[in-house]
C-alpha cells in the first residue's frame, strides 16, 4: 500500500512553462512525480494558459486527462477544435495529438494527470 502524499501547489516547486514559437505559451507546477513526491503510477499538476495562449497540438506515450476548473478554451485534435470550461473533463489515450487554446479574456485553468511515474518520463513531440 502506498503512502500519501498531500502537496500544497503553492509550495510545491517551481513553476516551469513555454513562451515559444514551436510549444506556445503555458506554464505548470507538477503536484505528483516520483522524483519528487516518491508517488508511482501517475503524474499530476495544474498548468495555466493566458487569454490568446495556447499549448501547440503534440503527443506523448502516455495517456492524459485535463480538468478544467477556470476560463474557457478548445481542445485541439485531429478532429477539430472542442469547447471546453469549468468542469470540462478530457481524455486524451496516448499517442493521440492534442492541445489547448484559451479563447477567453480570463487565465484558462486546468488540472492534468498522466499515466506515468514522473513527468520526466514523459517525452512530448509536437507537432
Amino acid at each position: 500500500m502506498a503512502n500519501r502524499v498531500i502537496v500544497h501547489a503553492e509550495e510545491n516547486g517551481p513553476v516551469s512553462g513555454w513562451d515559444d514559437p514551436l510549444h506556445g505559451t503555458i506554464t505548470w507546477r507538477t503536484l505528483f512525480s516520483g522524483d519528487t513526491t516518491g508517488t508511482t503510477g501517475l503524474t499530476a499538476g495544474a498548468a495555466e494558459v493566458p487569454p490568446g495562449g495556447l499549448l501547440r497540438r503534440h503527443h506523448h506515450e502516455p495517456a492524459e486527462v485535463y480538468f478544467v476548473v477556470h476560463g474557457h478554451g478548445t481542445i485541439l485534435t485531429e478532429e477539430g477544435e472542442h469547447p471546453v470550461g469549468p468542469g470540462s473533463s478530457v481524455f486524451i489515450p496516448g499517442g493521440v495529438p492534442h492541445g489547448i487554446r484559451n479563447t477567453g479574456p480570463v487565465p484558462l485553468r486546468f488540472c492534468y494527470v498522466l499515466a506515468a511515474d514522473s513527468f520526466g518520463d514523459v517525452e512530448y513531440h509536437f507537432d
